[in-house]
């Protein structure tokens, strides 16, 4: 589906409850791009009453999960900026076609990054931040922390090289410094993208049913 973005308009994935409508959450993507698991994800919100939104960062393009470096090339190519406004066009879609108070963001791995960005960029409508796996860094601009006024509820693997437990722990004595309300949850045993249920190397059933349990339950009860 399209929805409006700084002016032009950008493309996304819409799932939408059964009722039609209910809390609004934005889903970033991993950077494999717009694939089924992240769909998946956005269907499986829809069901637990939620109506999700997945920009495609990417403008159709994607690599699989068997292509980690095409995924690198794609992530370094990311238009920071045009994100940005891709972002916050789907923020805007879904703060308009939802109901509660304001919108929670939920991303994976590079979303997961984004997820925290994406809170210091409009604090005036994220009213929740779920990053899963994900810490800013590399090509994205460090975030301006003092932005945030979102409560932040981050999943995180025990055995990951890219965000471990030590940087976790960094940032969440950073935000909470900063007064944000802030739980960050380390999975032990768990590897890096752990969730992705497409991914059976990593994929660990027991962790993920749990995140998303916890996920679930802040994003209701930050969202209403």
């Amino acid at each position: 589906m399209a929805f409006p973005s700084n002016g032009s308009t950008a493309q996304g994935y819409l799932a939408t409850p059964e009722s039609g409508t209910g809390p609004g959450v934005v889903v970033i993507q991993e950077w494999w791009g717009l694939v089924d698991h992240i769909k998946d994800v956005a269907e499986r919100l829809a069901g637990e009453g939620f109506v999700a939104l997945v920009p495609d960062l990417y403008h159709g393009e994607t690599a699989s999960n068997q292509e980690p470096d095409e995924a690198g090339k794609l992530l370094m190519s990311l238009n920071m900026e045009r994100a940005a406004q891709d972002m916050g066009g789907a923020v805007d879609y879904v703060a308009a076609h939802s109901a509660g108070t304001g919108v929670g963001v939920i991303g994976f791995c590079m979303g997961g990054a984004l997820a925290l960005l994406l809170g210091t960029l409009r604090p005036d409508a994220v009213s929740a931040v779920v990053p899963f796996y994900g810490l800013v860094g590399g090509p994205m601009p460090e975030p301006d922390w003092s932005k945030m006024t979102a409560p932040v509820q981050g999943h995180y693997a025990e055995n990951d090289g890219m965000a471990g437990p030590a940087a976790v722990e960094k940032l969440q004595q950073e935000l909470g410094e900063r007064g944000v309300r802030v739980e960050m949850f380390i999975y032990p045993g768990t590897e890096h993208a752990f969730f992705n249920d497409t991914r059976p190397e990593v994929h660990d059933p027991e962790a993920s049913a749990l995140a998303w349990r916890r996920a679930v339950e802040f994003l209701r009860s930050t969202l209403g």
